[in-house]
């Protein structure tokens, strides 16, 4: 077997582990060449120990890790309770990285950590980060620059409530601040998906006047008042009233070459802000002059479509998955609703993650940062 994973939900610490260990070595044996482990808060403080075991026991090529919300592995979810999820494959060559980000003065930022050379072409960049410390949107745009169009997968942490406390681990180091990840090889085929579970409406429109993030004039018109008129014309009364909840979102056409984009075509933001005397709407991100938009509802029939969609026909050896903390029983009526869907759609392999504070992955080839989304990475033995 190439990969092996296993979740326990024991109270304390020594037994979970003990357990997680134990499956993964009777499943994949020794020296496997990468290790995800993700632990819930309960569990944080003795992560040392935990990456430490680990390390002595499995003997990996690569460990990474982190505290989180809460976790997952193959058909379950564990929500803010004590659990432990362990991950291992044979991946072939890879590369472990400590990435660091220092702001300069020009609110530019500097990265380390990505080396020169690795003497291979990268497939893929798995990062867990810290969402005090390391901007990942700017980090993105950094790596397009030194490695084009490779792909990132992975989340922030979320088992942290201020700057200091998130707990990352690389190896047998626990770090508090910056991200860890590894470049992957070309040994396995890694397929990023990525559902961002959410519903458009409407027409497409362009915008055409806007400044920064604040989209102020969409197909001529104020933007608050055409976003009116599109949610009076599509949307019925359920839709309506759920939007308090859930907000409405605006997707963005990453390819203006797509005359029909569909949902994996948008990349969706949510509005975070009205300037009623203007009419303009506050967008999670810059939205360039000239994009084509379409406005967006999320609910949890909505999502539960998308993330099915996503995985139809795909086929994986095992799989990662970094699962918004909105998610889960914030948004679905059934337990282990994302983890279910992937193991329905893939069968019942492998499967590690957590829920994140953010989750990365392409949409249209380019990477972003993502909220309220379902990130994977789809792994195939080559």
């Amino acid at each position: 077997m190439d990969f092996a994973s296993a979740l326990s939900g024991h109270p304390v610490t020594s037994q979970a582990l003990g357990e997680v260990v134990g499956s993964v070595l009777e499943q994949i044996g020794e020296r496997p060449d990468l290790v995800v482990v993700t632990v819930t808060r309960p569990h944080a403080g003795a992560l040392e120990d935990i990456l430490s075991t680990i390390d002595a026991v499995l003997h990996p090529l690569g460990l990474i890790g982190c505290a989180a919300e809460s976790v997952l592995g193959r058909g379950t979810e564990v929500e803010e309770l004590p659990a432990i999820s362990l991950w291992a494959g044979r991946v072939g060559p890879l590369v472990p990285v400590s990435l660091s980000a220092t702001r300069l003065g020009n609110d530019d930022w500097e990265f380390g950590g990505l080396p020169g050379s690795i003497g291979f072409a990268p497939s893929a960049l798995l990062v867990l980060a810290d969402p005090f410390t390391f901007p990942v949107a700017e980090f993105i745009d950094h790596l397009a620059s030194v490695h084009p169009g490779l792909p990132v997968v992975g989340g922030n942490a979320s088992g942290a409530s201020g700057p200091g406390g998130t707990r990352l681990g690389l190896g047998t180091q626990v770090l508090h601040a910056g991200a860890v990840g590894v470049l992957l090889g070309p040994a396995t085929e890694v397929v990023p998906v990525v559902s961002q579970g959410c519903r458009t409406f409407g027409r497409l429109l362009t915008v055409t006047r806007v400044e920064r993030n604040l989209v102020q004039e969409v197909a001529g018109r104020p933007a608050m008042e055409c976003m009116v008129d599109e949610i009076a014309e599509h949307l019925d009364r359920a839709d309506i009233a759920g939007i308090e909840g859930n907000g409405i979102l605006l997707g963005r056409c990453i390819d203006p070459r797509i005359l029909d984009p569909g949902p994996g075509d948008l990349l969706l933001r949510p509005l975070i802000g009205v300037e009623r005397a203007t009419g303009a709407l506050a967008v999670e991100g810059r939205i360039p002059l000239g994009s084509v938009v379409q406005f967006a509802v999320r609910d949890a029939r909505t999502a539960t479509a998308d993330l099915t969609a996503s995985l139809a026909g795909r086929q994986a050896d095992a799989a990662l998955l970094f699962t918004c903390s909105g998610r889960g029983s914030r948004l679905f009526d059934v337990a282990n609703h994302d983890a279910a869907a992937l193991q329905r759609s893939l069968g019942p392999v492998p499967l590690g993650g957590m829920f994140a504070a953010g989750e990365f992955g392409p949409v249209g080839n380019v990477n972003f940062v993502h909220s309220f989304a379902a990130s994977m990475a789809l792994f195939r033995a080559r």
